[in-house]
């Protein structure tokens, strides 16, 4: 199938956030976490002499709180941030897609005469822009067949160190805290629930982990395809997809789908 051919229309100025929110390398890194927990977004852009240096993700919070337990509160350029690559808003969306693949990173819009910032493109806005062609790969090859669980009474904190150590940004929570039923799917704890239901709120580190996860449980069978399980996380505001296996006799999640991969699945088809 020719990408090209079926997405020439599509660019990157139709799908970025415009007016992305900045902070200057001289705040603390304490304040910079505030604000993205305060506005609930999982990327700040830190900025010197008016120029992008780096981006602040949920993942420097987990880091950071796993090794410290507490946000330092140290200025931000003293802070290892994400690096980015920069696309244009006329760059089409397949490209960007390719770029954010290969390149393993972010990425910024910059404007084409001034250069100067005007956005930023994330995965999901990638998969959003996807969803609107008839490209609708497997996601087979870019699915990870292994889930981390917690209990629903693990502490937060142990959450956080095992998505830290594992480089995750989810875990399965089991065990409905009504029941005493082994295992049972109970919902998700990602990096944003910590940002926006726990940071946010000053909640202890030690509280149940449970309390705090996405619930009901959203998951879906293996062998959906791409167009599917976007439309599902586009519809329930989600980056990351469980997915269960239709042969086996429970519903226990097997694997799991993150927007990231799908970009990866479309770009490659």
């Amino acid at each position: 199938m020719n990408l090209e051919a079926q997405t020439p229309e599509l660019k990157v100025a139709e799908y970025m956030t415009p007016n992305p929110i900045t902070v200057q390398s001289d705040i603390t890194f304490t304040d910079a976490a505030t604000k993205m927990a305060g506005k609930g977004i999982g990327n700040l852009i830190v900025v010197e002499n008016e120029r992008p240096v780096g981006i602040l993700t949920e993942r420097e919070i987990l880091q950071y709180l796993s090794q410290w337990l507490r946000i330092p509160n140290r200025l931000l350029e003293y802070v290892r941030v994400q690096p980015f690559e920069a696309v244009k808003p006329d760059t089409t969306i397949l490209d960007a897609a390719k770029t954010m693949i290969s390149k393993k990173s972010r990425l910024l819009v910059f404007d084409n005469e001034s250069n100067g910032l005007v956005g930023i493109i994330t995965a999901s806005d990638i998969v959003k822009a996807f969803r609107t062609t008839d490209i609708n790969p497997p996601l087979e090859q870019v699915m990870t067949r292994k889930i981390f669980n917690l209990e629903y009474n693990n502490a937060i904190m142990k959450a956080v160190r095992m998505m830290h150590r594992r480089r995750i940004g989810s875990v399965l929570i089991v065990n409905n805290k009504n029941t005493k039923k082994s295992k049972t799917p109970y919902g998700i704890f990602t990096e944003r629930d910590l940002l926006t239901k726990i940071l946010s709120r000053g909640i202890d580190l030690d509280e149940k982990v449970g309390d705090y996860s996405s619930t009901p449980l959203i998951t879906a069978q293996i062998g959906i395809r791409a167009i599917e399980a976007a439309n599902i996380m586009y519809l329930n505001k989600m980056k990351r997809l469980l997915l269960t296996d239709p042969l086996s006799q429970d519903s226990n999640p097997v694997s799991i789908v993150t927007a990231r991969d799908l970009v990866e699945a479309f770009q490659e088809n």
